[in-house]
């Protein structure tokens, strides 16, 4: 029987959904993984990624045990909006993040509007 606290412990990867400049520099940071299974930590979306695409890998990252945080761009986000506010599990944590050609807007971030909630701010 696996405890809470191990398996946030186990937990040690960032996965990123994001546009090549951002999920670029990301990895010239160090967080890529590719494990023994060729499955990647991340996803570079560009104009001809398909929707479902951006879907199944929020799912998957979203259900991989070893992924801590994931960081998506938030016009990306607008893009799968309805899956990303039905996710509401404390791990992987979900931050939505600005790209080079998008700005972030705090009114479209779903993960502040539930914090803002929480402490009466609307």
């Amino acid at each position: 029987m696996t405890t809470p606290a191990a398996s946030a412990k186990d937990r040690v990867l960032i996965a990123a959904i994001g546009d090549e400049d951002t999920i670029t520099g990301l990895l010239l940071a160090g967080i890529g993984n590719v494990d023994n299974k060729q499955k990647k930590n991340f996803l570079v979306v560009d104009s001809k990624t398909q929707v479902s695409t951006i879907e199944a890998a929020f799912q998957d990252f979203t259900e991989r045990k070893d992924i801590a945080i994931l960081l998506i761009n938030q016009h990306l986000a607008e893009k799968i909006r309805p899956t990303v506010d039905r996710y509401e599990q404390a791990f992987p944590a979900l931050l939505e993040i600005p790209s080079k050609d998008h700005p972030y807007d705090p009114s479209k971030d779903s993960i502040l509007k539930r914090v803002q909630k929480l402490f009466g701010d609307t």
